[in-house]
Formats: structure tokens, sequence, C-alpha cells
């Protein structure tokens, strides 16, 4: 089938977590049972099949450095599942910093000096390369960033994975959406959705309670962490589409008005790549009486996404394949938070199945 060749913008924990995961599962066969892949046989395409020929980053500590080196320097903090991975040949590229670097995280992320060190041009290295596709992993709050990069896929002809809360590939009105589908070229977006993480799992529940006939008066979801996603995410002015996103990928799941507060809610340094969260929902039951659910969840936050990420590529890679451009509205509504269409979670992992076996063109 060949490689799914890969550029990423931002070698971050969640990075980190998809690149290991590839080398993890690189025996990993369509007829075992595998812990951790939703697919190990993508539509013919296997973990072992991702290759990674480009990386940009602001991290002048990581600039230069083989991504296999790099993947491993502060701030990443990703716990360390394949320690193994080898070296790629593939140096990390100074990418353009623009917003992708907030004031309050310059020095957490190491930025280099604009004024000492030029960014490439990122279509000439996409293009040189020959990826076919640039997953975005930018900070939340990139918005600049965000579009830069999805401007540089388009350019160079290549799939657009946008990992991140920056409403490109899911606003129809969009005109970066629309360059895509008029150009042919598939993208999937937007915010990636955990493999079991904080957002599906509200979404499953606040479903259960609406189709076993309760009623949802209110619920919350609170979010603590020690990445520097966590750390980016103390500014609130960073933090508006990811509320946004992570709030519709519940609110959707009724017909009704739900009162909610579900977001990011600290910065816990000594927690690492450990997620934590806690769910609440109140609601009324038979006889209106109440009926009560508090939960806590504790999770790697990014290797959480990275069995998501590494279906979404190979999605991709098919679309490429098959020469479908736009959109591919069933992998986008299985793996992202802030889909174009947000549908029921097991009707979406069926679409996706069907997109693979060609009964569904996106």
């Amino acid at each position: 089938m060949g490689d799914v060749r890969i550029a990423i913008a931002g070698l971050g924990n969640c990075a980190s977590a998809l690149i290991q995961g590839t080398h993890y599962y690189r025996n990993a066969k369509a007829d075992e049972q595998v812990s951790g892949l939703m697919h190990v046989d993508f539509g013919g395409y296997f973990p072992k099949d991702l290759k990674f020929v480009a990386v940009f980053e602001a991290n002048k500590n990581k600039i230069g450095l083989d991504i296999a080196e790099a993947m491993w320097v502060e701030p990443n903090c990703c716990v360390a599942f394949a320690p193994d991975v080898p070296k790629t040949g593939v140096k990390v590229l100074p990418g353009p910093i623009s917003d992708g670097v907030a004031p309050h995280m310059r020095e957490s992320f190491f930025a280099y000096d604009e004024k000492e060190l030029e960014s490439v041009n990122i279509v000439d290295e996409l293009k040189k390369s020959k990826a076919d596709m640039l997953v975005s992993y930018l900070p939340v709050g990139s918005a600049e960033s965000s579009r830069i990069y999805a401007k540089a896929a388009l350019e160079a002809g290549i799939g657009y994975i946008n990992a991140i809360p920056e409403f490109i590939v899911s606003d129809p009105k969009s005109p970066l959406a629309q360059a895509f589908e008029k150009a042919g070229i598939p993208c999937a977006g937007d915010d990636i959705k955990s493999q079991l993480g904080a957002t599906i799992l509200h979404r499953v529940l606040a479903q259960l309670f609406d189709k076993r006939g309760l009623t949802l008066q209110n619920t919350y979801q609170l979010n603590i962490g020690g990445n520097t996603d966590f750390e980016n995410m103390q500014v609130e002015n960073r933090l508006s589409s990811k509320r946004i996103s992570k709030t519709e990928a519940v609110t959707s799941c009724v017909d009704y008005e739900l009162p909610t507060k579900i977001g990011p809610s600290d910065y816990v340094p000594f927690l690492n790549d450990n997620k934590v969260c806690y769910i609440s929902i109140r609601s009324k039951a038979f006889g209106d009486l109440p009926l009560d659910l508090d939960l806590k969840l504790s999770v790697q936050d990014s290797p959480n996404s990275g069995g998501v990420i590494i279906d979404v590529a190979r999605a991709i890679k098919i679309a490429l394949d098959r020469g479908i451009g736009g959109e591919l509205s069933s992998i986008s509504s299985y793996s992202f938070k802030h889909p174009r269409y947000q549908i029921d979670d097991f009707e979406a992992r069926d679409r996706v199945d069907e997109f693979i076996d060609g009964k569904r063109e996106r």
C-alpha cells in the first residue's frame, strides 16, 4: 500500500505519543487482539506505515535535532512507552512563530529569537519532503498560525488534519474549508477527541441519560493537568474556541437547553502529562426524582489522542488514494470534538467502517 507520509506542525507531547505509537505497534497484525488501537488494519494501512517526513517547531532546543531525539526535549513530558524509537534522519525545522507561542509561554517553549533565526518556507519543505498530509498540533489559541499552516498544506497540495480548536475544517463557510473542497484535497477536523477522554465519555453519558428518559438539568466538566497544554490555557483569551468546542460536543447530544460549565480548569505542574477530569451530571428521573452522577477520570493525556490521530492519518491517505477532496465527514464526526456534523459516536464509528470499505464516499 505504501507509506503514509506525515508532516507535523508542533513537536509537543501529542506528536511524541503519535510517533512512539507507530513504533510500539509496528508488529501489530490484523488478526490479533491489540489493546489501544481502534483499527489495526485501516483499509490496508497499518501503524507501521506512518512515516514522519517533516516537523516544524518554535523550540530552539528541538530545532536541528533528529525527530527521534527532539521528541524527548523539554518541556515534553509524555510518558516514554516506546523509548527505543530509532532515528529518522529527519531534522526539526524552525517554523513561523506568529501567535503560536503566547507571551506567557515563550520561556516554557524555549522559543527561538526571530532576530537570530529565520523560519523556513513551509510550502517548499512540504514539497521537498513529499508529505501526504500535515497534522497541526499547534498550541490552543494559535488562530493565525493555524491558518498559516493550513494555507501551506493547501498550496503544497497535501491533506490537512487540524487537531486543535480552530474552526477551519468544520465551518463550511470557512474560505480554507471551501478551498480544500475546490482543490480536491482531503481535510479532517477540528479539535481532536481523545480515544477515551473527558469529551467522549461526557457525550456518551449525556446520550445515555437522554435515551433512557431522564432530563438533564445541568452538567459540568472540570479538567486539570500539568503539561504545556494546560499551562498555555491559563490565559483565558486563548480559550474561547476550546470552550465552545468542548461544550458543543456535549450539548449537541440533547435537543433542549442545557446549563453547562465545561473546559480546562487549572494547571497543576506536578501532574505532568496526566490529565484528571471530574464530570457531574444532575438529572430528573421517574417521578421527577433526582438522579445524579459524579465521576473522576485519570488518563495520560497525549497518548489518549495519539490513538485517534493514527486512524485519522490513514483516513486522509485513503481519501488521497481515491481522489476524494474536502472535509471527510465520517472520520471528522468520529474523531473530533467540533466536526461539521455532530452525530452519535457509535453511528460515527459505523460510518468510518463504511468509509474504509468504500461504501461511503466520505
